[in-house]
């Protein structure tokens, strides 16, 4: 049984949209584009949106992984949007607990680093005011003692102490599935691996656009009253087809993060740090392993697949032996990285790191919407901008009305667990529910936290399950789910952005990657050619997760 939201159903919903003339279409399937379908079909847009790749493939399952108060804006003085973004996060951790948690961050303070100990205290008192953080998350600070208290690890030497605030930490990825399953849930129509080739024009005004389906070859035609283009590192590409790349345009800086095993690095506590060259990295424990980044480079080569290089890995492993000098991290402790692209608005004159995380709007002459910058934190307040102003346009033009944004207290898919202060008892709950399905106490507080709500569709799916498969009943289920209702078409959509396992569990992926590709070819009826070429572009994507990219003739 497949939900509107499967592979299987996904050349017919092609043809459907094909046939249809909607509200808005949305080209860009990263988090903003997918909060921006949510928003507009929650107020009763007949809505689509087009992703030339996989869901989140881009920038939004490339992050630090955190839904940030932006701390370092406040160093840039840019108080609105601190407040801003600070009282989003509470709001996307509330309606998606299951992929967000609130996680305390550890500041260390030292002689002649970036933030003194006066400094600190102020910037975190004034970041917990202007984000209107709940009393039991307010800032404290530590003396050295009590700093390495929290994290035995830091380098002792010049530490005068440390600030202690909270953060969030995300899987971006999976919070990106999550939204766009609900807009779809909600009436949405969305699919990925349908990439736009050219803009349609009527008398000079913006009125569709021509896709081809990435998998199959077919081309369709999408019509739609507003078009926005929300295509992160790609929306320049979309403004040069629709002749107005004009006035601002996009920097694209690199950002990388590298993953090591808690034996290796046996962090206690998440780190924000300062390194050699006076920027700041985080370092934060997660699932048994470590992950440092990020790195901030401009970045001119191939926006859909950019890698660590060999000075990427060199600047993280100096950043974490000059914090954390008893760890003496070498390449050989890497497993994993990944690299993503930055979409910001060009500033003259200005560093990677000085540019401005601020979204902005235009619109060009021919009607395409289009929006730049922003941060996964402010995702939902874009998009309910940008829905703003389509809803005035089509209220003007078409006569029709529309409801007020609706996303602020709308859990997304999953999320409905009764509020963030239930997950634990839901969670639990769920892991004894999981033993008369056929899975461990383990499995089923896994399967809980990283599914929500949705985790009894799962243990429904475990009465299918097949042991021939030579899969395990948990990889089975996951599996299952994420071609039925998630839309995996294939095996790098799975390891990467449905389950992580490509970052945080790599050895996962080569226990399971034959056995994976086995069952899905049978599954979705690949043809050989098909099932050669993913099982390649999943090898890539393994080779280059661990390998520089200077360093293999690339």
């Amino acid at each position: 049984m497949g939900s509107s939201f499967s592979s299987v159903q996904r050349y017919q919903r092609l043809e459907e949209m094909s046939r249809e003339r909607y509200d808005i279409l949305i080209i860009g399937g990263g988090i903003t584009g997918c909060g921006i379908a949510l928003d507009a079909v929650t107020r009763g847009m007949n809505t689509a949106l087009v992703e030339m790749q996989d869901f989140a493939a881009g920038t939004s399952s490339r992050s630090t992984k955190l839904v940030h108060g932006g701390l370092r804006y406040l160093k840039q003085l840019e108080v609105k949007m601190v407040a801003e973004v600070g009282k989003e996060r509470a709001i996307v951790y509330e309606n998606g607990p299951h992929v967000t948690t609130p996680e305390w961050m550890l500041l260390p303070i030292h002689k002649g680093g970036t933030f003194g100990k006066w400094s600190t205290s102020i910037g975190l008192w004034v970041y917990d005011y202007l984000a209107g953080v709940k009393k039991s998350e307010r800032r404290t600070m530590l003396s050295a003692e009590e700093t390495l208290k929290k994290e035995p690890l830091i380098k002792k030497e010049g530490l005068l102490g440390g600030g202690y605030y909270v953060e969030y930490r995300t899987d971006d990825a999976r919070l990106t599935i999550e939204v766009i399953k609900k807009a779809v849930e909600q009436g949405a129509h969305a699919v990925n691996y349908a990439k736009v080739e050219e803009l349609l024009y009527e008398n000079g005004n913006i009125i569709g656009v021509r896709c081809r389906d990435q998998i199959i070859g077919r081309s369709y035609e999408i019509y739609a009253k507003k078009i926005v283009n929300a295509a992160g590192p790609w929306v320049d590409i979309l403004r040069e087809k629709d002749r107005s790349k004009n006035g601002k345009m996009l920097r694209l800086t690199k950002g990388v993060h590298i993953v090591i095993d808690q034996k290796r690095f046996p962090l206690k506590q998440a780190i924000y740090f300062d390194t050699p060259d006076g920027r700041m990295v985080f370092a934060i424990p997660r699932d048994g392993k470590t992950y440092v980044g990020t790195t901030d480079t401009f970045y001119n080569d191939d926006i859909a697949h950019p890698k660590m290089t060999s000075d990427d890995r060199d600047y993280l492993i100096n950043a974490i032996n000059y914090m954390f000098p008893s760890v003496h991290i070498a390449e050989k402790d890497i497993e994993s990285s990944w690299a993503g692209v930055r979409p910001l608005i060009y500033e003259e004159g200005k560093s990677p790191s000085e540019i401005s995380r601020k979204d902005e709007i235009w619109q060009s002459p021919s009607g395409l919407i289009t929006i730049a910058g922003g941060k996964l934190t402010g995702y939902r307040k874009m998009a309910e901008t940008v829905v703003d102003l389509v809803a005035k346009q089509l209220e003007k033009e078409e006569g029709k009305t529309f409801r007020p944004c609706q996303t602020k207290h709308l859990p997304i898919s999953g999320g409905d667990v009764g509020g963030s202060h239930n997950l634990p008892a839901f969670t639990a709950k769920k892991a004894e529910e999981a033993v008369q399905y056929g899975f461990t106490k383990e499995e089923g507080e896994r399967l809980a936290k990283q599914y929500g709500a949705n985790v009894d569709r799962l243990f429904a799916l475990s009465k299918q399950y097949d042991a021939n498969s030579g899969l395990s009943r948990e990889e089975f289920v996951r599996l299952v789910y994420s071609i039925e209702d998630e839309m995996v078409v294939k095996p790098v959509d799975y390891f990467i952005r449905r389950t992580g396992a490509l970052f945080f569990d790599i050895a996962s992926v080569r226990r399971w990657k034959e056995r994976v590709i086995a069952f899905m070819a049978d599954y979705l009826q690949w043809s050989a050619e098909q099932t050669t070429v993913y099982t390649k572009e999943l090898e890539q994507a393994l080779h280059d997760a661990v390998v520089p990219c200077d360093q293999n003739g690339v």
